[in-house]
């Protein structure tokens, strides 16, 4: 369909599509992991800002973590929808 729209800007829509899935996912593991990972009683979800909230010392500790620190500043709005396409696939404390 993309490809019918724009027919000279040589564009995939598949291999495109694809790519912003698995950069999601990713994004989505990082921010799973922080809320839900062992020794995660500091990291807090802010539902209205769409952001992982913590102490600003526990930024500056994990800040060597560049997977985790761009999460900062950064919203996340698809996490909700995304934990409900992606959780029920990840282990869980016991099983992990």
């Amino acid at each position: 369909m993309l490809e019918n729209i724009l027919p000279h800007a040589m564009l995939k829509t598949k291999p495109n599509l694809e790519l912003r899935i698995r950069t999601l996912k990713m994004d989505w593991t990082i921010i799973y992991d922080m809320l839900s990972g062992k020794d995660n009683s500091s990291f807090g979800w802010d539902e209205h800002r769409q952001m992982v909230v913590v102490e600003d010392a526990v930024w500056n500790y994990i800040s060597s973590h560049k997977a985790a620190s761009q999460f900062r500043h950064r919203s996340f709005s698809y996490y909700d929808q995304l934990t409900s396409i992606y959780a029920k696939d990840r282990a869980t404390r016991n099983d992990a």
